[in-house]
Order: C-alpha cells, then sequence, then structure tokens
C-alpha cells in the first residue's frame, strides 16, 4: 500500500507532484482543519510543513501532533536557518528538507521518518459489532478472545464499549487500568507502557478492558488507530469489541484483517445490519462479514435471508444456546474455557479458520424470500 502524505502551506503543486511521482498520495490541508474538523480525517503516514512561504506554518506543529499523535513531520525550508530549526525541534519537527526539492530528497527524508506499522501477514485482528443490542456481541468477542489464546499464547481482547464495557464481568476478571489509559496516552505507546495496561486472564487471555468512567463526547477515532497498530506489534491475535453507534469510531480499524457484523435471524436486527455493513464495506472492503449468532435453522427468515437482505456473505454460523452463554457470563468463565459442546466447539473452529487452520466458509445466497422482498427492493 501506497503512503500518504499530508501537505500543509504552500501552494502544494511541486510536492504533489513529486508525491505522485514517487507512488505515494499527496492530500492537501489547510491549518484550521486540524482544530475545527468535526469529521475524522484519513491519518496520513507523514505531514509536510511547507515553510518556504509563510514561516507562521511551524504553528501548525501542535495541532499535527494532537490530531495525529503518531504521524512523523517534515518541515520544507527555502534554506538552513538555525533559529527555524531550533523552532521547528522545539514543536516536534523530525526532518527538515531544503531547498532545491527534487523527488529524490523527498523519498531520502521520508524514508528516514515513516516507518512500516502493517501487522505481520499472519496476524489477526478481528472487530466485532453487533447489528443492534443484544445480539450477543460482547459474547462473541470474549468467547472468541478466549479460543484463540488457546492456541496463541498472545492473544488480545480490547473493549471499546467506554463506559458500558462488559467484557472484564464475562471474563471474571478486575481489571486495575483500562483502555482510557491508553487512548489519553498515545504519545507512549511502546509495548512496555502498553503491556502494564492489560489484565491477564486465567486462560493467558490479555484484556484491554473498558473505563466505568464516562467520558464526554466519543472516542477520537485518531487515537485508536495508533492504539491497535502499536498492539499488533506485540500481539498476533487481537479481538475488539466496538460499539456501532460511534460512526467516527467504526472507520478507525483500517490494520483490522476482519471486520464482523453480528445478527441474529431477526427481522428488526437484519434491518439495522444492512446501513451499519454497507458503510463498513465502504471502508474495509471484502474484509467485511456477517456472523449469525443463535442460528435456528426453524426460523422464518433463512440464512439465505440475511445474507441477501444485507448484501453482505456469511462467514459463520453460531448454534443457538442462549442458556449456557448467560450462565457463563455469570460465572465470569467463558464458554471457550471449554471445548464441550456445539457453542464451545464453534468458537474453536472459528477461530482456527481465522489463523488459518481451517478454511474460512463463504456463504453462497439464492433469492430472497418474500418476508424479505420490500427489503431487497430497496437497495
Amino acid at each position: 500500500m501506497s503512503n500518504t502524505v499530508a501537505i500543509i502551506g504552500g501552494d502544494g503543486r511541486e510536492l504533489e507532484q513529486h508525491l505522485r511521482d514517487l507512488g505515494m498520495r499527496p492530500m492537501a490541508l489547510q491549518p484550521d482543519v486540524l482544530t475545527t474538523a468535526t469529521r475524522p480525517m484519513g491519518m496520513p503516514d507523514a505531514v509536510l510543513l511547507d515553510v518556504r512561504s509563510d514561516r507562521n506554518i511551524l504553528g501548525a506543529a501542535p495541532s499535527v501532533k494532537r490530531r495525529f499523535p503518531t504521524t512523523a513531520i517534515a518541515l520544507v525550508a527555502t534554506a538552513f536557518d538555525q533559529q527555524l530549526m531550533l523552532e521547528a525541534m522545539r514543536a516536534g519537527v523530525n526532518e527538515v528538507i531544503i531547498e532545491p526539492i527534487t523527488a529524490e530528497a523527498l523519498s531520502a527524508a521520508l524514508a528516514r521518518v515513516i516507518v512500516p506499522k502493517a501487522p505481520p501477514t499472519d496476524n489477526v485482528l478481528a472487530v466485532i459489532v453487533g447489528a443492534k443490542g443484544g445480539v450477543g456481541a460482547t459474547t462473541l468477542a470474549v468467547n472468541l478472545a478466549e479460543a484463540l489464546a488457546r492456541s496463541k499464547r498472545d492473544a488480545l481482547l480490547i473493549d471499546l464499549h467506554v463506559g458500558t464495557g462488559d467484557a472484564a464481568v464475562f471474563l471474571g476478571v478486575e481489571p486495575r487500568f483500562t483502555v482510557i489509559e491508553a487512548l489519553e496516552n498515545t504519545h507512549r505507546l511502546d509495548a512496555a507502557f502498553l503491556k502494564s495496561l492489560l489484565t491477564r486472564t486465567k486462560s493467558g487471555l490479555d484484556l484491554l478492558a473498558s473505563s466505568s468512567r464516562v467520558v464526554q463526547g466519543t472516542i477520537d477515532p485518531h487515537r485508536v488507530r495508533p492504539l491497535l497498530e502499536a498492539v499488533t506489534q506485540f500481539s498476533s491475535a487481537v479481538v475488539v469489541d466496538a460499539p456501532r453507534q460511534d460512526l467516527g469510531l467504526l472507520e478507525s480499524f483500517d490494520v483490522a484483517t476482519h471486520v464482523f457484523v453480528v445478527v441474529n435471524q431477526e427481522l428488526p436486527t437484519v434491518k439495522n445490519a444492512y446501513p451499519l455493513v454497507k458503510r463498513l464495506q465502504q471502508r474495509y472492503g471484502d474484509r467485511v462479514g456477517i456472523i449469525v449468532n443463535r442460528a435456528d435453522p426453524n426460523s422464518e427468515i433463512s440464512l439465505d435471508d440475511v445474507a441477501k437482505a444485507v448484501s453482505a456473505p456469511i462467514r459463520f454460523v453460531l448454534p443457538n444456546d442462549y442458556k449456557k452463554a448467560m450462565s457463563a457470563a455469570n460465572k465470569g468463565q467463558p464458554i471457550a474455557s471449554s471445548s464441550q459442546g456445539k457453542l464451545a466447539e464453534a468458537f474453536h473452529t472459528l477461530a482456527r479458520q481465522l489463523t488459518g487452520k481451517a478454511s474460512v466458509a463463504k456463504s453462497t445466497s439464492e433469492e430472497a424470500s418474500g418476508l424479505f422482498g420490500w427489503l431487497a427492493a430497496r437497495k
């Protein structure tokens, strides 16, 4: 994947052309956008501050750091100026590029500051999102993470339901630190710091728990992305339990290998799933799939109906054992801590599929039944 480089200041055309020649994606930004934007922006791999025509552009550096905590900043200047260099260093600039500006000079400078952040190809980072409340998304996230921990020693579960998350209860642990500490300290997301925030469960699964502290507003998606990039450096299997209501947050999962929307065979759930899946597919493409929870072979709404109405493949189907699932949650003992029973076996099978130890099933749907004709007609 080519790198995205934001440009602030100057007319941008010269730098944009050089970046395109290098196979990179230029992105022009106005300084005020960093402080006034209400919608999330894609995170660039580096930011160029062009101060050649306006030295005051350097003042945007603190806003860049706040908006993109882990993104490197390079200064583009006319000549070496000791006072300017000192101000740049204090502002957090990582590199300086002096005229004449060439594609080769840009390439060399950016190569020094852009750090590849993609997780290893055999890593798993699965995001779990419920199509509506009560479909069992947290149950799935907890038990999938538990099953992954049985086959991988470094599995991690992240609960992003800030203020309302239940993963710690499902696992029977009392975390000392939470995901809030991680999100508030994105400037120090090294392995040692992150591991100090984790709670280890009996199975060896690590949990970065939700906070009971209610946070004003929504989670800043620009803090979630560097967090996920950081944890993939020491955890080869990560499961994220994500809230569906925070649309900005749902755009921060670029490093995910899978994005699963959890549904059941109920009309309100399927109706809610359709716009959610469409939004996710626009950003993540074929990484998005459906998991049907509490499957009922006798339901009026078949699996083919679900796949057709939502317009997404069903990646996995979990059997219905609601009573056992609730009993396990009340005891703080995940079903997947055992391999006994159809539901426990299903969680372990899904974990094997995600880690490449079994083939991942893809559904093929027939025409939607009459019950879903009105949904299909609206697309």
